[in-house]
């Protein structure tokens, strides 16, 4: 299959590119630069505009291109960003693929669980509505953004992502750790939600964050690339898919996790308003509670390899 992805430098796609490569297929890396590659293709979600050219014969395109939520703390300028990058960058793509003579069959589209908003401890799958908050909002218009690919006839996708598990970056400090942890988006760099815990835990400088009973919705990065893989290759799923493990736990359970897998007796916990000090308003989603269940991919047969966060963690660290 000849497949286009957006955000192929970022955590999930630099490692889906060498995966769909591994099993046969054809992949262009849509780059924001001049290609050099004859393996890439230039676009500009600012400017609107794709190198056409390049995706002719496509067969599915993955877009997985967007700010990283958790990168900086929450300015308005970096809301904007936010939002700009996901919603542009939606409607360049979608606007590209249905320019096509002979457009793609399927737009598997990067989404975020922030669709849900808060959920306390209510556990919700794809059939629940959106939440309230600024993520909910971000990601209401970032699936609607796709809706005239849909109008054309192409299969869309909305692959919400829960927090990944995957093996830290050995350059983060411990600041970057915290910032990064809730991220539960697309793009970004190496590390995911969990990586950058890591090293903080190796540490002692972080256990639970705040009350510590707010779900996370969890899944590792090789369940990751196998459920978009399995997305790419089942043309009778469309939607909303959530792409998170089978069993989303506290957080004071994924200190605990960390600290069995680690090695660590005892981690002290940051308090809620250290948290809220250092983060402002994106603590908000750190100590938000969102309990997602991925009843799309069970149903339809799919089986994940890390069931447990001890297993996605411990897939991890054996990789970094």
């Amino acid at each position: 299959m000849k497949i286009a992805i957006t955000g192929a430098s970022g955590l999930i796609g630099s490692a889906l590119v060498p995966h769909l490569r591994a099993r046969g297929d054809d992949v262009i890396r849509l780059v924001r630069r001049p290609a050099t590659a004859p393996d890439e293709a230039s676009w500009d979600p600012t400017a609107g505009t794709v190198d056409l050219d390049a995706l002719a014969g496509v067969e599915a395109v993955v877009h997985l291109a967007g700010a990283g939520v958790g990168d900086h703390r929450w300015s308005d300028d970096y809301k904007k960003l936010i939002l700009d990058s996901r919603v542009n960058g939606t409607h360049t793509i979608v606007r590209a693929m249905t320019e096509l003579d002979l457009p793609p069959r399927a737009l598997i589209a990067g989404s975020a669980i922030g669709w849900y908003g808060d959920t306390g401890d209510h556990a919700v799958d794809e059939s629940a509505p959106a939440g309230t908050g600024f993520l909910a909002d971000v990601v209401r218009a970032w699936e609607a953004a796709a809706e005239p690919a849909i109008a054309a006839g192409i299969r869309v996708v909305h692959a919400r992502t829960g927090l990944v598990v995957s093996a830290p970056d050995s350059t983060m400090g411990p600041l970057v750790s915290i910032l990064k942890v809730a991220v539960g988006g697309t793009s970004g760099g190496s590390g995911g939600a969990f990586g950058p815990l890591i090293p903080s835990v190796r540490l002692n400088l972080a256990g639970r964050l705040g009350p510590g009973t707010q779900y996370w919705s969890w899944i590792s990065l090789r369940d990751e690339v196998n459920a978009l893989t399995f997305l790419l290759d089942n043309d009778d799923i469309s939607g909303p898919v959530n792409l998170t493990g089978p069993t989303p736990v506290t957080n004071a359970e994924v200190a605990d996790a960390l600290k069995q897998e680690i090695g660590r007796a005892w981690l002290p916990p940051i308090p809620t308003f250290a948290i809220k000090a250092l983060l402002g308003e994106f603590s908000i989603e750190v100590l938000g509670s969102t309990r997602v269940l991925p009843s799309v991919l069970t149903e339809a047969g799919f089986s994940f390899q890390d069931t447990t966060v001890e297993s996605a963690i411990r897939t991890a660290l054996e990789s970094s």
